[in-house]
């Protein structure tokens, strides 16, 4: 992989993975547009290589705003899509309002096929191109307190799989690589202290995107970060009534810090 030769559009690069992926991809050489809600995060990012790093200031759920990225990816003749846009919101499904579930699937799923499916006949026409979906170990595992959020996972690895083996014959490699919890603002002190509680590993956003940047040189085609959840993501698909018993014994902490209310860290 010549990063120097790509041309990345990467979304949500003003989260916190996003972020990462941006500075990683920039010290290795590759021309970048990168799309984001934060404006001066855009900017922090773009004085990182002003020559090499166009920002789209946009929110990849509206439709106007999606256009945009789309057209400033077309003219900058991008070979790679990274998919890190990403919402969540933690909490008991029979709690959460119409409007966060709209949003949630909105960003996480059909906004992302928007934007991919407008730029694939310009992928198609690279002699290599990437497509890279960042996904979730819940979408894989289906967990409590995160119902919609599995639900927009799980729809993106399926995506993912499905459309690479519809463009197997074509220039056009998709990826799907799935960090675990990570350390970023998309979770509030509810979830940090779950984390807490449960004794779950949580990774710092630098180490993911590195691990992501690896996969995407090694052309890994679907890949599950981090031990042992790589292990539960098997033993879900082989033994799910393994999953069940070991989650219904942490389902009364889980839901005690759901039905906490939202805070900020």
């Amino acid at each position: 992989m010549r990063w120097s030769d790509r041309c990345v559009l990467v979304t949500g690069a003003t989260g916190g993975i996003g972020r990462e992926l941006v500075s990683i991809l920039t010290d290795r050489g590759a021309k970048l547009v990168v799309a984001g809600r934060n404006v001066d995060a855009l900017r922090a990012l773009a004085a990182q290589a002003p020559e090499r790093i166009q920002t789209v200031a946009a929110d990849i759920g509206i439709t106007s705003e999606r256009r945009r990225i789309v057209q400033a990816a077309e003219i900058a003749r991008v070979d790679m899509i990274i998919n890190a846009a990403g919402i969540n919101h933690f909490g008991m499904f029979e709690e959460q309002h119409a409007e966060q579930i709209e949003r949630m699937v909105m960003t996480n799923v059909t906004a992302t096929l928007l934007v991919t499916q407008a730029l694939l006949p310009r992928l198609l026409r690279h002699d290599a191109a990437w497509i890279v979906n960042v996904g979730s170990a819940f979408g894989a595992i289906g967990h409590p307190g995160y119902s919609v959020y599995c639900a927009t996972k799980f729809a993106l690895r399926g995506f993912s799989q499905a459309l690479r083996r519809e463009l197997t014959d074509t220039p056009v490699r998709v990826l799907h690589i799935a960090p675990r919890a990570t350390r970023t603002e998309m979770n509030d002190a509810n979830v940090d202290a779950l984390n807490t509680a449960l004794g779950n590993s949580v990774d710092a956003p630098r180490e993911v995107a590195n691990a992501i940047v690896r996969d995407i040189e090694k052309g890994t085609k679907d890949r599950q970060i981090g031990w042992p959840e790589c292990l539960l993501v098997r033993l879900n698909g082989l033994l799910p009534g393994i999953v069940d018993r070991a989650l219904k014994k942490r389902l009364q902490t889980i839901q005690r810090h759901a039905r906490q209310p939202s805070i900020t860290p």
